[in-house]
């Protein structure tokens, strides 16, 4: 990857329609999760996503897995997609662009707070 690529996102543009094109070939209940899946991983990508591709391509894997295998998404994954995407980031202390804009508030609103008490 060079650094043209790294900057205007041409390789993550890439990923995205490789996933893209793998997950068509899924049947209808595994891309139902799949878009799940998309959507619960999202708070935990950073600015360009590029932080997300490996989660997804893990994701992907086991959908395309277990579609192979003829077994259902609820026995993989047991209807609690959000949990397994929270692991799948690794909740524990990860932050989401929602924690780092609230302690970023938080340290405003006591600077704030600090000038008129004191």
């Amino acid at each position: 990857m060079n650094l043209w690529e790294t900057m205007s996102g041409g390789d993550i543009t890439r990923e995205w329609t490789a996933f893209e094109s793998r997950a068509e070939a899924l049947p209808a209940g595994h891309r139902a999760a799949w878009e799940e899946i998309k959507s619960h991983l999202s708070p935990y990508s950073d600015f360009t996503g590029r932080k997300l591709i490996p989660a997804l391509d893990g994701a992907l894997g086991l959908l395309e897995e277990t579609a192979a295998d003829g077994q259902s998404v609820n026995e993989v994954l047991d209807d609690d997609i959000a949990d397994f995407c929270a692991a799948l980031a690794g909740r524990e202390g990860v932050r989401t662009h929602r924690d780092r804009w609230r302690e970023q508030l938080n340290r405003k609103v006591a600077r704030k707070l600090g000038r008129l008490g004191g």
